[in-house]
């Protein structure tokens, strides 16, 4: 019976063993959501929500005055745009005028006088009313 003793240990032994071992192994599996869980929620400390309001807020106001800074431009561009319009028209406008002015020039340089004529009003017939 020693023999089977010493086998009886010798399998208690392999399956202690086997036992620590997956122990060993279980605990390591564990423990890696865990300590992700523990460096997430240090990183979260470092940032308290007036910190993150901050940020936000900073990032916000970053984000609407670049979006004035655009606006802007497009407005300088358009003002720019506008006046060169302008005044091509008003160039354009007064090389009608000029053009105008010597057509007229030219149209009353060609007539001759108009004579004056009167006009002759017709007799008025004279009518003899008959009473009745």
């Amino acid at each position: 019976m020693g023999k089977l003793k010493s086998y009886q240990e010798q399998l208690q032994d392999i399956v202690e063993k086997g036992i620590n071992a997956a122990e060993e192994q279980q605990k390591k599996l564990a423990s890696k959501p865990f300590d992700y869980a523990e460096k997430l929620e240090a990183e979260a400390r470092e940032y308290s929500v007036k910190t993150l309001r901050k940020r936000y807020n900073g990032y916000s106001e970053n984000l609407f005055e670049q979006l004035r800074s655009l606006n802007s431009r497009f407005g300088n561009f358009a003002a720019e745009l506008v006046a060169k319009l302008e005044k091509e028209a008003a160039e354009g406008a007064d090389a009608v005028s000029e053009a105008a002015q010597d057509a007229k020039k030219s149209v009353t340089a060609k007539k001759p006088a108009a004579r004056k004529t009167t006009a002759r009003k017709p007799a008025a017939k004279k009518t003899t009313a008959a009473t009745a």
